[in-house]
């Protein structure tokens, strides 16, 4: 094999990622071909710029990381759009951190070293704001246009696939074009990492003339600091240097900060001490209007009908919004055929399914708490503060907390539309009583026994 003929350990990669996704999600979005490889590169191709995006952003990691280990050497992945028209675009997919800057069309490069990568479409204008994210989206708009004074530091939590990271970059991709503000976009993990060769390499000076003489912070995903003793303590002071030179810093969590674990007490208060934003699941109107949106970026036809069958059955997040839109576009640019409802229904079938199968784990808690006290789930997602049903309430709560992997803006949702706050609340006056109350632990274990008993049988 040739120094550069990478397509076997191409393929190895695609089986490996197959095997731990499962067939479905793979299906689902990996409709790509291997096209050629050079030294450091493999080049891939996939029917449209969407496709190309969702790809990079939630599996390029997996797939660098296998690749690296078969070859024991570092490759990229490069995305070319093949659309059957032969327009194909080249679009590197990992970026040095220190390599590459964003600047608006037309215009010349800034004489000034961004540590940056920003996504072109993670813009404003091509942001949907709805009434779950109307209060974040002008809270952002607010701090692009006046960063340092408006709101700072600015924290948008919420969960999975909801645009936080859309935001935030779009702060970033607006005063990259309309300032000379120095601007560095990285993640927690890639702060953490860089913070640790840094210690190793003894280059703490330049780390920390880096981070603590920028203009703009943006750090993406700060859950990842819990337990990371060491860099919290770095972030607690490069956050000090900057809030006191007035320059702006923007945070995105998964959750409110108050319920991050093993973080230190003083930082919590700093990402606090700003203005905290949450993101709620878009509603139906919201979903529409994402896709109406998307569809009209590709250039693309769907009927109405499509987008409402789509809209009413992936009510997660825009990240699933997104994946069954790609996979519509996908069949009928490799199919040839157009988009109709029909087919939506057959293609979705399975997609749709397993969006009400996630579901179903807060669904079958509210069914098996209300049969031990009486009640109906209405009950328990409705409004009534009887304590009769308040504290079977709490205990749902608790206990979705406990054994599923949804936020409290998650199950807050799920359970009458409730805010991340009062699952909190609730959360801890069920500790509470499992404290003062010797039988109120054995109840809820025989609860939770009895709910993964009916799981498993469904």
């Amino acid at each position: 094999m040739a120094e550069w003929d990478y397509e076997q350990i191409w393929k190895e990669t695609i089986d490996y990622v197959r095997e731990e996704l499962g067939e479905q999600e793979f299906s689902l979005g990996f409709n790509i071909n291997y096209i050629r490889s050079t030294e450091h590169e493999i080049v891939i191709s996939v029917p449209t710029s969407l496709q190309r995006d969702m790809l990079k952003k939630r599996y390029l990691g997996t797939m660098e990381n296998k690749l690296k280990t078969l070859s024991d050497k570092k490759l990229s992945i490069v995305f070319e759009i093949d659309s059957g028209q032969n327009n194909k675009e080249a679009v590197p997919s990992s970026v040095p951190e220190n390599t590459k800057t964003t600047q608006a069309p037309g215009r010349p490069a800034k004489k000034k070293e961004n540590y940056l990568y920003l996504r072109e479409n993670y813009t404003f204008d091509k942001y949907v704001i709805g009434e779950n994210n109307n209060f974040a989206a002008n809270a952002a708009i607010a701090v692009s246009r006046n960063p340092g004074n408006a709101y700072n530091p600015l924290l948008i939590y919420g969960g999975v696939g909801l645009g936080k990271t859309h935001l935030m970059q779009a702060i970033g991709n607006y005063l990259s074009t309309n300032s000379d503000s120095k601007i560095i976009y990285i993640t927690a993990e890639s702060f953490t990492n860089e913070f640790i060769q840094a210690l190793q390499e003894n280059k703490m000076p330049a780390f920390k003339n880096k981070y603590r003489y920028t203009d703009i912070l943006l750090i993406d995903d700060v859950h990842f600091l819990q337990n990371k003793l060491g860099t919290q303590e770095e972030l607690f002071h490069t956050f000090n240097s900057l809030y006191n030179a007035k320059k702006q810093m923007v945070l995105t969590c998964d959750r409110p900060i108050s319920e991050l674990k093993n973080l230190n007490d003083r930082l919590r208060t700093r990402f606090e001490m700003g203005l905290n934003v949450d993101l709620q699941p878009p509603n139906y109107e919201t979903r529409c209007a994402i896709l109406k949106k998307k569809i009209e970026a590709n250039n693309i036809s769907i009927p109405d009908e499509v987008i409402a069958l789509v809209s009413k059955n992936v009510s997660s997040n825009i990240r699933d919004l997104e994946a069954a839109l790609i996979k519509l576009i996908a069949y009928s640019e490799l199919v040839g055929k157009p988009i109709t409802l029909e087919i939506a229904q057959q293609q979705l079938k399975d997609v749709f399914a397993s969006f009400r199968q996630s579901n179903m784990s807060i669904d079958t808690i509210l069914r098996i708490v209300a049969e031990q006290h009486n009640l109906t789930i209405n009950d328990l997602k409705g409004r009534k503060r009887t304590q009769n049903i308040v504290i079977p309430r709490q205990v749902s709560m608790y206990i979705a907390r406990q054994i599923t992997e949804y936020s409290t803006t998650e199950i807050g949702q799920s359970i009458g539309g409730r805010d991340h706050t009062t699952v909190m609340h609730s959360c801890n006056m069920i500790e509470e009583r499992i404290r003062s109350d010797p039988h109120m632990d054995p109840k809820i274990q025989n609860l939770i026994r009895q709910i993964k008993e009916y799981s498993a049988k469904s």
